[in-house]
């Protein structure tokens, strides 16, 4: 199920991605022969909030944020593991809260039209709860196999110490 997630988060990046590019290219050439479509800048700037969002959840399935180890990385995997599932429970409480604003901030919103499109901007500001939900459970999918792993080389948050990523000298 999480390889078929994945893949889903993918393929709807990349085609987020193709649809905005299309968008902005369109509007650039038009707007170059005089018929500016004023609306299409609207929608790609709403797409680019949905692919942030499906982009942070597909890094946090993959652990590609960014993150900082210097001194964590000297302790050992249960102590990294333990700060690991503390950060990841604060950080599904942050989520939660988030979600929850968003949410009502998509219902002051839906009657409210988003630019020039005519679509109700409870679309744009929908995208925060949704996103905060998928990153919620990539976290606490990412926590569920960080505990069940028999070798103790997967965490919550950083890439297993074999990764060859991990660790490249600057």
């Amino acid at each position: 199920m999480a390889r078929l997630l994945a893949r889903l988060e993918l393929a709807i990046g990349a085609v987020l991605l193709l649809v905005i590019t299309g968008l902005v290219f369109s509007a650039a050439v038009m707007r170059f022969f005089g018929h500016p479509l004023i609306w299409s800048v609207d929608m790609a700037q709403l797409l680019l909030i949905w692919l942030c969002f499906f982009g942070a959840t597909r890094a946090m399935r993959d652990r590609a944020h960014l993150g900082v180890d210097l001194i964590v990385r000297y302790f050992s995997r249960r102590i990294r593991l333990g700060i690991e599932l503390g950060l990841a429970a604060l950080f599904i409480v942050f989520m939660a809260v988030l979600a929850w604003e968003g949410y009502k901030l998509t219902m002051l919103n839906k009657e409210r039209i988003f630019g020039d499109s005519g679509i109700s901007y409870g679309f744009v500001t929908i995208a925060v709860p949704v996103g905060c939900i998928l990153l919620s459970a990539v976290i606490i999918a990412n926590a569920v196999q960080a505990l069940r792993d028999p070798q103790g080389r997967t965490l919550v948050f950083a890439r297993p110490d074999g990764d060859a990523d991990l660790h490249q000298e600057v």
